[in-house]
């Protein structure tokens, strides 16, 4: 059954796929090698090219703070993120329209697990990073995807911005 699972996912999901579940898994992709792939909200950023690091704490509340981020366009970022709370979180960026749908099969496939540049796990206590480049302008999200998270409001804003001179 479980096998079977999981090549349903496989071939459901081809961005996503699975590892090894652990409580304890905290993923820092600032030391990883990473494949850069554009995506409408940006790209993966190289953490020696960060102009800013911006810190983020979750929390068993829901939330995230701080919840709303102007970003700069063209400004790669360093998010340090803290989860307080006792469960697991993750902190995944994108468009609303690609969260709500990646929400939604994780509502489905409760216990897949993923990993992409865009998106960092982690672990109850602990804390990960996440480097992103915003080259692409407009309003985008953050959001915790486990399931049922997103739904309970856990999301945040992102706004990206030309420089002003």
């Amino acid at each position: 059954m479980h096998r079977g699972l999981l090549l349903a996912l496989s071939l459901t999901a081809a961005s996503a796929f699975a590892h090894e579940k652990t409580n304890t898994h905290t993923q820092t992709h600032a030391s990883q090698s990473i494949v850069r792939e554009q995506k409408d909200w940006g790209i993966a950023g190289d953490a020696k090219s960060a102009s800013r690091v911006i810190h983020i704490r979750m929390d068993d509340r829901m939330r995230f703070t701080p919840d709303r981020l102007q970003i700069k366009l063209g400004e790669t970022v360093r998010f340090v993120i803290r989860n307080q709370g006792k469960l697991l979180h993750e902190m995944v960026i994108g468009t609303r329209q690609a969260l709500e749908a990646h929400a939604a099969m994780m509502l489905k496939h409760p216990d897949m697990e993923h990993d992409e540049p865009d998106m960092a796990h982690v672990a109850s206590g602990r804390q990960g990073e996440l480097v992103w480049t915003f080259n692409r302008p407009g309003d985008f999200e953050f959001a915790c995807l486990i399931a049922g998270h997103y739904q309970a409001g856990m999301t945040g804003t992102l706004s990206v911005t030309p420089a002003t001179r």
